[in-house]
């Protein structure tokens, strides 16, 4: 609310370009319809441009469609190369190391970090919980109520089967290796820490979780600190360092080059897609 006030407030007063820095975009999960619940991403988008946003700079969404959401140039930067860098001159034996996806979901983004590290690739599947769930992201309300009566006797409607999780199993070989966990959010850390038990299981000997936006809310701090995981390293999109101090096993790349960057191409009414080069449509 405040920064649509103070958007609003350089409208009335006749600002040429309005341009919002959001490095991490609030409720970007929430950016698909699950049963009939209500797209939040969609209605914060259409708040920031009626309050008078002409230009937005953001960092790794969580779905690049978020992009469509908007009727002014949204960039999305990536703060890969920093993590990339990180894990290059911060890792010694990086070599050793397998890019892990810790659900199918993510194994997009394991597959970029390793082919631009030339490393292997493992994925988790069958976990017991799902991070996108309807449960995780506080819209399963109301509770489901079975209504025989709404139906017709006459018409009978096929529902879909509820899907099983299959056992835990990892796709690929972590034996003797280093895990990189990659993700773009880490708020709740359960997913992690099971999947760290797990890799720590299959005999991987070292486990860094990267991500570009480090929430850790709650204890996720604690539970942290008392897990398998060696190292989590995020950017500093969001200010943590509370957290840092409660977890000395936190560590922040910084990438406020790349935004400094993005605000002074812009102000000046250059090129930005130097900003984009080598970046795929997967990535």
């Amino acid at each position: 609310m405040e920064l649509l006030i103070m958007v609003y407030a350089c409208r009335t007063s006749c600002a040429r370009n309005i341009i919002g820095v959001i490095p991490y975009f609030p409720y970007s999960k929430q950016c698909k319809m699950r049963k009939r619940g209500s797209i939040v991403s969609k209605l914060l988008a259409s708040m920031m441009c009626k309050a008078g946003l002409t230009h937005l700079i953001t960092m790794d969404l969580h779905q690049k469609e978020i992009q469509g959401f908007f009727n002014i140039p949204v960039d999305n930067l990536r703060a890969s190369p920093f993590l990339l860098q990180y894990i290059q001159e911060e890792i010694p034996d990086y070599r050793n190391a397998v890019i892990v996806a810790k659900s199918p979901a993510s194994a997009k983004r394991a597959q970029s970090f390793a082919e631009r590290l030339r490393l292997g690739i493992a994925v988790i599947h069958g976990e017991a919980q799902d991070a996108e769930s309807d449960l995780v992201d506080g819209r399963h309300s109301p509770p489901t109520v079975k209504n025989i009566g709404a139906i017709h006797p006459s018409l009978e409607i096929p529902l879909l089967i509820p899907k099983e999780k299959p056992p835990i199993t990892v796709v690929g070989d972590v034996g003797g290796r280093i895990a990189i966990i990659v993700d773009d959010i880490i708020d709740d850390v359960d997913s992690f820490l099971a999947a760290a038990e797990t890799l720590k299981e299959r005999g991987a000997y070292k486990i860094f979780v990267m991500a570009t936006h480090g929430i850790l809310s709650s204890d996720a701090p604690h539970l942290i600190e008392e897990s398998a995981i060696d190292e989590v390293v995020v950017t500093n999109t969001i200010p943590h360092e509370i957290q840092k101090l409660q977890c000395p096993k936190i560590k922040t790349v910084d990438i406020s080059m790349i935004l400094s960057e993005a605000i002074r191409r812009i102000h000046n009414g250059e090129s930005m897609s130097y900003l984009f080069r080598n970046i795929g449509m997967d990535d």
